[in-house]
């Protein structure tokens, strides 16, 4: 009978081992074929994962309900604003988590034209999630609101700036504390497809993405599961500016 339980309890680690080797190891490093959209003034989602919050931009700055108070959009892009955009400093933020069960490969959201690349390193990069917020996300998959938390101003980013002639779009990546690397596959001056690969960034992170045009409709709302180059996050050619 101590054999028999004994062998059973070395099975299960033997399976626990192999379970996470293969998720660590394996697959989240996939890379599945995406098709993005056939349809002209669409902006697609940059990354897999969970929308974690939809906010408004005034004047290059953003609302927190939680502070109170408008957080300067420099804090989260690390680079001042004023070279970059159509003009005007209002618009949308997106947030986007990505758990470590996504696929962690990041996409252009639009076709456009890359104006300019920022890395930001971090001394320590901070946990976004506390562990009833990574539980939520990750196995009840539902939507935890990360907005203006400490992480999301100190941690390592890459800030890709794109622009076409109708619209101009930064993608923040954010690093989570378990991430070794984000890996950039654009330069300077690259010309993009809309969903071609940007990056692929390791472990639970965030892709925020900023908008600068107020005339779009929305299409996702808060705790929607998307794709990235493929789920569409918002219409820049409908003339509307509603949320849905």
């Amino acid at each position: 009978m101590i054999k028999i339980i004994i062998t059973s309890l070395i099975a299960l680690v033997v399976l626990i081992f192999c379970g996470v080797y293969f998720l660590r190891n394996i697959w989240f490093y996939r890379d599945p074929k995406r098709v993005a959209p056939a349809k002209d003034g669409v902006i697609v989602s940059p990354a897999d994962g969970k929308v974690i919050y939809i906010k408004r931009i005034e004047d290059g700055r953003v609302v927190s309900e939680k502070l109170g108070d408008k957080i300067a959009l420099s804090e989260i892009t690390k680079e001042k604003l004023e070279k970059f955009g159509n003009g005007s400093k209002d618009g949308w933020l997106i947030g986007i988590y990505m758990s470590p069960l996504d696929v962690h490969f990041n996409y252009s959201p639009i076709a456009a034209t890359v104006e300019d690349i920022i890395h930001t390193q971090a001394k320590v990069n901070l946990p976004m999630v506390d562990l009833w917020e990574y539980i939520k996300l990750v196995y009840l998959r539902q939507g935890v609101d990360l907005f203006a938390k400490r992480f999301h101003f100190e941690n390592e980013r890459n800030t890709i700036f794109l622009k076409n002639k109708h619209i101009s779009i930064i993608v923040v990546e954010i690093a989570d504390k378990f991430v070794n690397k984000i890996n950039c596959f654009v330069k300077e001056g690259d010309d993009l497809r809309i969903g071609q690969k940007l990056s692929f960034i390791e472990r639970g992170s965030q892709a925020d993405v900023v908008i600068f045009e107020e005339d779009i409709e929305i299409k996702v709302k808060f705790g929607d599961q998307v794709y990235g180059g493929e789920s569409i996050l918002a219409e820049y050619s409908s003339g509307k500016n509603v949320i849905k």
